[in-house]
């Protein structure tokens, strides 16, 4: 017996790719310090650096930036083993994104550390806490670690936030307008995450239901969305 109702629509989610060339980057009083790093190489204070920040702070961005630039490798903290060490180090400039301290090899990290200092090599490390904060086993890797000059990347202005808003809908080949922009930039966290997170869920909203996307259908999804009207 047929209940009257409409079939629910899907709507299938294709993967977007965000671009991580320079020109692609937006730039605030945020991210400056971490830009000026960037642009500053090879002049650092320091060969091995680190830039720190929550997710979605753009860190990413800036190491591949860098990565381009300096030619370097890409590895994850996590991932990173002693024998792999010489061959990640070997174009003279490295990045090791993610560090976080409950999850990597000390005894390979020490040994990055330590073969960089001798090969005179470039190392940008990432992550979203500082070195400071690190309880580890190996004393000498503590040392090591803590004496990393630190660049911290912070939650974004307000213009910055709407220019990302804006960003991730283009990502996403979401035609919007200032309406939509200023709604969602008004009753979301101010966050990288919040940002990208309400953007994707609006795009697979008005997928499913195929409507365009209006400052209406962006109160429905934040309205039926948890937490997701989290004033800032």
């Amino acid at each position: 017996m047929s209940t009257g109702r409409q079939p629910r629509q899907l709507a299938f989610e294709l993967a977007h790719t965000e671009s991580l060339t320079r020109d692609d980057f937006l730039e605030g009083p945020s991210n400056a310090a971490g830009l000026a790093l960037v642009d500053g190489w090879p002049d650092w204070p320091n060969r091995v650096m680190m830039l720190v920040g929550p997710q979605g702070s753009g860190k990413s961005h800036l190491a591949a930036i860098w990565a381009d630039m300096a030619g370097a490798r890409l590895t994850v903290a996590h991932a990173l083993t002693a024998a792999a060490v010489p061959g990640a180090l070997a174009t003279g400039a490295l990045v090791v994104q993610d560090l976080d301290p409950a999850n990597i090899d000390e005894r390979a990290l020490f040994h990055l550390l330590n073969l960089a200092r001798e090969d005179e090599a470039y190392v940008l490390i990432t992550g979203r806490q500082p070195p400071s904060g690190f309880e580890h086993g190996l004393r000498d890797l503590r040392s090591r670690l803590r004496a990393i000059p630190v660049v911290n990347l912070l939650p974004p202005d307000d213009q910055l936030f709407r220019a990302l808003l804006v960003k991730f809908c283009a990502d996403r080949q979401m035609s919007v307008d200032e309406t939509v922009i200023g709604y969602l930039a008004s009753r979301i966290e101010r966050s990288f995450v919040a940002a990208r997170d309400a953007v994707e869920r609006l795009d697979a909203e008005a997928l499913r239901l195929r409507r365009p996307v209006t400052r209406a259908l962006a109160v429905e999804v934040l309205r039926d969305g948890d937490g997701a009207t989290a004033g800032r």
